[in-house]
C-alpha cells in the first residue's frame, strides 16, 4: 500500500490560546468537492519543509501571513487521517498581514464564532477536527 500523502493546513483564529472565531473556506473545485468547507493549506510538495509549505499556501490560497500556534494533533499526536490517500497536520494559526481573501480554491471564506464551527458543511475529513476544536475551546 503507497503511503499517504501529506498536506498541510491552519485552523485560522483570532487568538491562537482562546480563539472566538474560526475562519473556513468554501471549495469550488474538484466538482465532488465544491461547496464544501475546509481550513486552508494544501499539499508539500517532495523535499518541501510542512511549515514552509503552509505559509507557501496561506500565501497562495488567502493572501495572509500568518504566525503558527500549536500544531493540534489527533488524541494520539499523530497527522489527521482526512482521505484514504492524504494525512493533514494542522496548526492553530492567526493572521500577522494582509486580511484574508479567496483567492485560488476558494469562492468565499467565513469568520465562524465559537458555538458556529460545525454550522457549515465542512468536507468529510476535516469533520473529526472541527469537532476536535469544539471540544478543546468550547
Amino acid at each position: 500500500m503507497e503511503p499517504r500523502r501529506l498536506v498541510v493546513a491552519a485552523a485560522i483564529v483570532d487568538d491562537v490560546a482562546a480563539p472566538s472565531v474560526l475562519l473556513a473556506g468554501r471549495r469550488t473545485w474538484p466538482a465532488e468537492l465544491a461547496g464544501r468547507w475546509e481550513f486552508p493549506g494544501g499539499k508539500v510538495d517532495e523535499g518541501e519543509d510542512p511549515v514552509a509549505a503552509l505559509h507557501r499556501e496561506l500565501a497562495e490560497e488567502l493572501g495572509v501571513v500568518a504566525e503558527l500556534g500549536p500544531e493540534f494533533t489527533t488524541p494520539d499526536g499523530g497527522a489527521w487521517p482526512i482521505t484514504p490517500r492524504h494525512v493533514m497536520r494542522l496548526w492553530l494559526a492567526r493572521v500577522v498581514s494582509g486580511e484574508p481573501a479567496p483567492i485560488e480554491v476558494h469562492d468565499q471564506l467565513r469568520w465562524l464564532p465559537r458555538g458556529s464551527w460545525l454550522d457549515v458543511p465542512w468536507l468529510d475529513g476535516d469533520v473529526p477536527i472541527v469537532e476536535a476544536l469544539v471540544a478543546r475551546f468550547p
